[in-house]
């Protein structure tokens, strides 16, 4: 079977890791990113949160990312979710210099 050279991409503040994969041809985003071992590289983070994440590919958003099949050399980033609305930051910085 064909195999493809893909990596998965996810960072923290103060941390990241980029995994360096071979998959299958027709391997799919979501399923990159569970064969990636994030999880066990992030312990602190809840599993869901590798499962459900939203996911590009070079800083584009996949509208689909579980049945988005993967080309040779792409970068799957795993995105964390908002921890605050970037309107009420924006919002909240604009308060504190008044």
């Amino acid at each position: 079977m064909a195999e493809i050279d893909v990596e998965v991409a996810f960072a923290l503040p103060g941390r990241q890791r980029l995994v360096a994969l071979r998959v299958p041809l027709g391997t799919t985003a979501r399923e990159a990113v569970a064969r990636a071992g994030l999880e066990a590289a992030f312990p602190e983070l809840p599993p869901e949160t590798f499962r459900e994440a939203d996911l590009g590919i070079f800083g584009r958003l996949l509208r689909d990312p579980d049945h988005h099949r993967l080309r040779a050399g792409d970068r799957i980033e795993v995105y964390r979710p908002l921890t605050i609305d970037p309107k009420a930051a924006r919002a909240a910085r604009a308060a504190h210099k008044r």
